[in-house]
C-alpha cells in the first residue's frame, strides 16, 4: 500500500535551513575557518600563482596538511534563497499526491564536508577520508502548502585519496579518489530514490585551471527493488567539472552525458562566484538537463538561481 507524500512543514524547512546555514557560520567563524584563512595565507592566498585549489581542498601538500579528523569543506556550501525551474517535476509528486501542485521557484541550498579518518596509510602517499554532502530543494514560497521540502539528497561516501605527481599534456596529476558512495532522499515510495556506486575521480591543474573527472559504476540491482530504472541512460557513467579562478572570482561549469548518440541525455551547470565578503562570496547558479536530484534523475530541468557561497579558494 502506498503511503501518502511526507513533507516537512514551513517550521521544519525554517528549521534545517537554519541549521544548515548556522553549520556554514561556525565553520567560518571558528578554528575551521582560522584553519582555512591561515592556510590560504600561508599559500599567498591566491590560485593564479604557486598556491593550489585541489591542493588545499585535500591537504596533498606538507604545508597544507592538518592531520587526522578535523572537519574541511568537501563539495560546495551554499544558499540559493531564490532559484526559477521552468519545469518543475508535478508528475512525480502527483503520484503519491495527485492533489499537489509545485512552485517554479524554489530555496536551494547545500551543506557538505568532509573529515580525514586515517592520514598517510602504511606510510604511503595515501589518505581516508569520510564525505558527507547533502542538498536541498524547499517549496518557501509554496504558501498555501505550508512550504514543504520537496526532496533532500544525502550523500556520504568513503574514498581512499592517492596524492599524485605527474604530468600529461601540460596538466599536474594531483591526486586519484576511488572509493563507495551511497546517495538516497530518505522518502517513503512512491518516491524514494536510491543508489549505491563504486566511485573514482582524478583531479588536474594547470595554472589557473582545476579539473575534476569523475567516473562511477552502479552496484547492479533486481528489477523489482530497483526505484531508479534506467538511471544510466540517464546519468551515465562520469561527470566533468572545470574551475576557473580569477583574482577572487570562480567560474566553474559541469558536464555530464550518456554517451548514447541515440538517445541522448545530459546534463549542464554552470556558476559564477564573485566576492562579496571575506569568506562568502555571491553565487550564481545554472542548471539544465536531466539527473539534478535524485527524484529529477528522468525529468530535464532548466533552473537557475543566485545567493551566497562559502569561499574556500582565495
Amino acid at each position: 500500500m502506498k503511503r501518502p507524500l511526507e513533507h516537512n512543514g514551513y517550521l521544519g524547512g525554517i528549521r534545517n535551513l537554519l541549521v544548515g546555514a548556522a553549520l556554514i557560520l561556525a565553520m567560518v567563524d571558528t578554528g575551521f575557518g582560522e584553519a582555512l584563512s591561515a592556510t590560504s595565507q600561508n599559500l599567498g592566498a591566491k590560485i593564479e600563482g604557486n598556491s593550489s585549489y585541489f591542493s588545499r581542498l585535500w591537504e596533498l601538500d606538507p604545508e597544507t596538511r592538518a592531520g587526522k579528523y578535523p572537519f574541511s569543506i568537501h563539495r560546495s556550501n551554499y544558499v540559493l534563497p531564490f532559484t526559477y525551474n521552468d519545469s518543475p517535476n508535478t508528475a512525480a509528486v502527483q503520484e503519491a499526491d495527485p492533489g499537489k501542485s509545485l512552485k517554479n521557484a524554489e530555496v536551494v541550498f547545500q551543506l557538505s564536508l568532509k573529515v580525514k579518518l586515517w592520514q598517510d596509510i602504511f606510510s604511503k602517499e595515501i589518505d581516508l577520508w569520510f564525505g558527507y554532502t547533502q542538498r536541498s530543494f524547499w517549496q518557501f514560497y509554496n504558501f498555501e502548502d505550508s512550504s514543504p521540502f520537496r526532496e533532500t539528497n544525502y550523500e556520504p561516501e568513503l574514498l581512499f585519496n592517492f596524492r599524485t605527481d605527474y604530468s600529461i599534456l601540460g596538466w599536474k596529476g594531483r591526486f586519484l579518489n576511488v572509493g563507495f558512495n551511497h546517495q538516497s532522499n530518505g522518502q517513503s515510495e512512491p518516491l524514494s530514490k536510491s543508489w549505491n556506486r563504486l566511485v573514482a575521480n582524478v583531479g588536474l591543474e594547470k595554472n589557473r585551471l582545476s579539473l575534476l573527472l569523475k567516473g562511477w559504476y552502479r552496484f547492479p540491482e533486481s528489477a523489482e527493488k530497483d526505484d531508479n530504472p534506467n538511471m544510466e541512460k540517464y546519468l551515465g557513467y562520469g561527470e566533468i567539472w572545470a574551475y576557473y579562478f580569477l583574482k577572487n572570482h570562480r567560474l566553474g561549469i559541469m558536464l555530464r552525458n550518456n554517451l548514447d548518440f541515440q538517445t541522448n541525455r545530459g546534463a549542464l551547470q554552470a556558476e559564477w562566484s564573485f566576492p562579496l565578503f571575506e569568506r562568502v562570496s555571491g553565487y550564481l547558479q545554472y542548471f539544465v538537463g536531466y539527473g539534478e536530484s535524485l527524484l529529477d534523475y528522468n525529468h530535464s530541468v532548466n533552473r537557475i538561481g543566485i545567493g551566497v557561497i562559502l569561499t574556500d579558494w582565495n
